[in-house]
Order: structure tokens, then C-alpha cells, then sequence
């Protein structure tokens, strides 16, 4: 035991020295002025050989040269992007992303508390901004996050982050956004037996979300409560609005269940995984029931499903009226997230709705599409500029990318091991 505690300790030390994350980027110096790209503006349009332009972290200009007046370009720093395409940085939505830094050590897990019921839980200050996967997810386009706790009935709070920060507190794009329901399961399948058991505790623990719910309530109408509960507290921007309820649910029974109670005390929950959501997609529509999806890459919940159900679901609920954006399980699995939506193209998905699913529409669900989440003036500088299609993995190749104007870096850990062995075996090593 000794030795495998030594063990784990020496993993985490050399992780830590091996190298170090990229210096985040200084503020934006001068407007920039990036002329020729396809522009996809996240909101469904496309602007073909665009003039975008950025100072002083927000967006000043999208046009083409046939619309735009003489500019002097003197005090610009020029882009020459022919050839190549714009878009508003890619959000991620619903990942342990700087939570978590190595799976299998746990003094590097900081995803979830101990205990069913934890509200007032607060992933934002357990973001680690010098975890050394951001950059690599980053360099697929990934620029911003909604970091998300794990665990228990409530797990907590979600904070979403901008991926290129000195710590925690600069890293915040906008904090405790919403409350993580994990609606109980009916059944639970034994994979050692093949076997499917159903939940013998789903009625109690139904009771117990909605005893919080109901005290969380009562307390919140008390101008002045005898004694502060931040457990009851945390619920109060719930009811008023200002809060999200992220209810994770993939079966349609449960989907459902969760989107009544939530209803019944008048929030409109916002599903994460929803893998049944097709099933029940009229039913998401009339309450405005927005899905975040799990992964696309995955076999169907159902046996009798078509084994290319989940490759269809984002282009089932385009079709039917129901807001979705994509998201992954996990965090270094991010990186492969703009994939998820070049994948559902495949399968009949719309390719600037499969954009608008990576960018607006996530910015929407997560509501921060006042400043972010398109290409549009008046918002952030938040985007990037890729040689080939980003949804693409054979073409993507992210040459750019900003961050509120600040032009970052792009390497990261992966390039570097890839640099040092591609020297190695060029020298004509072994």
C-alpha cells in the first residue's frame, strides 16, 4: 500500500514538471483585421469572403469588401485568411474540464462532493487553470467552458470559464449559472450479469428532490429566514429565474418526470443527455425544454432502436423544433466535441445548424448569447480561424484563435511530446 501510495504521489510530481502550460496571453494591443475567410457566424449564416475586425476584445465590424467603405488599415494589424474559415468560439458544455487531471489519481479529482445533496457546491473554485488539458482541447477551437461537479442527487454548481487564464478568478466568464439535478434511474443494468434490476430506492429518492425543492422554496419566500442555509439558499435563483436547473436524464420516463416536478414549482430545466429525447420531442417543444446532448458517438439506449439512433437525434430535434446543443462526457474528451457535430451532418443535420449547435445555441441554452456564441458586432472577441473544416477531423486545423482579442497560444503538451519523439526518429533513433 506504501508503495503504490508512493507511486501515485512521484505521477503526480513528474505530471506537474514535465512542462508547463502556455503564459496566457496579454491584453489586445491593436485592432485586428482579419480580410478573406468564410466567415460562419454561428447563427446559421455564412459570409463569404468576410472583413472581420476586433479591438479592444470586441467584435467592431463584420462585413465584405463590396459593403464596406475605404478603411485605413494603418493602425490594423492585418490577417490574410483566403482560403481559410471564421468561427465564434466552440463552448463546451457539461465537463469535468480542469476538474480533473489524471482519472486514475485521486488527489487530482476535484469533480464532486461526498453526500446526495450538495447545492451549494461550487466547481469555480476548483477550476485549475494550470491543468495541462485546456490547451489541448483548446486547439481544436474549444475556447470556453461550462465546468460542471459530478455526483450525489444535487452535485452543485456550474461556472463557465474562458480557457486561457492565470487562475480561477480570470478564468470566470460568468459563475453559478445553474443547479445539477441527477434525476434518479428506474433500472440499473448489472454488466457482470447481463441483467437489468430496477431501482428499488426511485421513489424515495424522487421524495427527497422534491422535499428540497419544496423546503428551498418556503425558505427562499422568507425575507428574513431565523437561520442562513446555503444548502436551501442556493435554490432561490432557481424559482426567480436567474438560475438554470440542469436536469441529467437520458430515458424518456424519467425526462419527463423531471420536467414535471421541475414545472411545479415553476422552472423550466434545461436536460442534459436526453438520450430518449427524440421519443418525447413534441413534449421538450411545448414546455421550451432546450437538450444538452451526451455523446453522439455511442450505441442506442433501446435494443429495438436503430443501431444509428444517437447518429440522428440532433437531426430529429432540428427537425422537430427542440433547442440542443452538443457535449461530451469527461474533459480531455472535448477535444473531439466539434467531430460529435460534423458526425450528426452526416446524419442529416444541417452543417451551419451543426455550428450554431457548437456556438449560439449552446451560448443560449448556457444564457450567455448576449456577448458570446456568434460572430456578430458589439460581441466578444471570441474565435478562431481554422485551414480546413473545424467539424472535420481529416481537414480541421486550428492556425488561430482569440480570446477576448488576446491572440493565444495553440501549443500544448500533446505537440510537444509529438515534437520531441518526431526529432528523435529523424536523427535516426530507437
Amino acid at each position: 500500500m506504501q508503495r503504490n501510495f508512493l507511486f501515485c504521489i512521484l505521477s503526480v510530481i513528474t505530471f506537474s514538471v514535465y512542462a508547463q502550460t502556455p503564459v496566457p496571453a496579454p491584453p489586445q494591443e491593436m485592432p485586428v483585421y482579419i480580410v478573406g475567410a468564410t466567415a460562419h457566424l454561428g447563427n446559421g449564416l455564412v459570409v463569404e469572403n468576410s472583413i472581420v475586425a476586433f479591438e479592444n476584445g470586441k467584435i467592431t465590424l463584420v462585413r465584405t469588401p463590396q459593403t464596406l467603405p475605404q478603411v485605413n488599415l494603418s493602425r490594423y494589424k492585418v490577417i490574410e485568411a483566403k482560403g481559410k474559415h471564421l468561427y465564434p468560439g466552440f463552448i463546451a458544455p457539461n465537463t469535468q474540464l480542469g476538474l480533473v487531471e489524471i482519472e486514475a489519481v485521486r488527489a487530482t479529482v476535484d469533480a464532486g462532493e461526498i453526500g446526495e445533496l450538495n447545492p451549494n457546491a461550487r466547481s469555480i473554485i476548483a477550476y485549475d487553470s494550470d491543468s495541462e488539458v485546456p490547451p489541448t482541447v483548446r486547439a481544436q477551437g474549444i475556447l470556453l467552458a461550462q465546468i460542471t461537479p459530478q455526483g450525489g442527487l444535487l452535485s452543485g454548481q456550474s461556472s463557465i470559464v474562458q480557457l486561457d487564464a492565470w487562475n480561477w478568478e480570470d478564468a470566470a466568464y460568468k459563475m453559478d449559472i445553474g443547479l445539477h439535478l441527477n434525476w434518479p434511474a428506474m433500472f440499473s443494468f448489472n454488466w457482470r450479469e447481463g441483467s437489468l434490476s430496477k431501482n428499488a430506492n426511485y421513489d424515495k429518492q424522487v421524495e427527497v428532490i422534491e422535499t428540497y425543492l419544496t423546503e428551498a422554496l418556503a425558505y427562499c419566500k422568507n425575507d428574513k429566514p431565523a437561520e442562513k442555509n446555503l444548502k436551501l439558499e442556493s435554490a432561490c435563483a432557481l424559482f426567480n429565474g436567474s438560475r438554470k436547473l440542469f436536469l441529467h436524464a437520458d430515458d424518456a420516463k424519467a425526462i419527463t418526470a423531471g420536467v414535471l416536478l421541475a414545472k411545479r414549482f415553476g422552472i423550466t430545466p434545461v436536460v442534459v443527455g436526453g438520450g430518449d429525447a427524440a421519443i418525447i420531442a413534441d413534449f421538450l417543444r411545448e414546455n421550451h425544454v432546450p437538450v444538452i446532448l451526451g455523446n453522439v458517438h455511442a450505441l442506442p439506449m433501446r435494443d429495438d432502436a436503430d443501431v444509428d439512433a444517437p447518429f440522428k437525434l440532433a437531426a430529429q430535434l432540428q427537425q422537430a423544433g427542440v433547442m440542443f446543443c452538443f457535449s461530451m462526457d469527461g474533459f480531455w474528451q472535448q477535444r473531439n466535441l466539434a467531430f460529435q457535430a460534423g458526425h450528426a451532418v452526416g446524419f442529416g443535420l444541417p452543417y451551419e445548424q451543426a455550428v450554431a449547435a457548437l456556438t449560439l445555441n449552446t451560448a443560449r441554452i448556457l444564457g450567455i448569447d448576449a456577448t458570446v456564441g456568434s460572430i456578430e458586432e458589439g460581441k466578444d472577441a471570441i474565435l478562431f480561424l481554422c485551414e480546413g473544416d473545424a467539424l472535420d477531423m481529416r481537414s480541421s486545423k486550428v492556425s488561430l484563435a482569440f480570446i477576448n482579442g488576446r491572440q493565444i497560444s495553440l501549443d500544448h503538451k500533446q505537440l510537444e511530446l509529438y515534437r520531441k519523439f518526431k526529432t528523435k526518429y529523424e536523427r535516426g533513433g530507437k
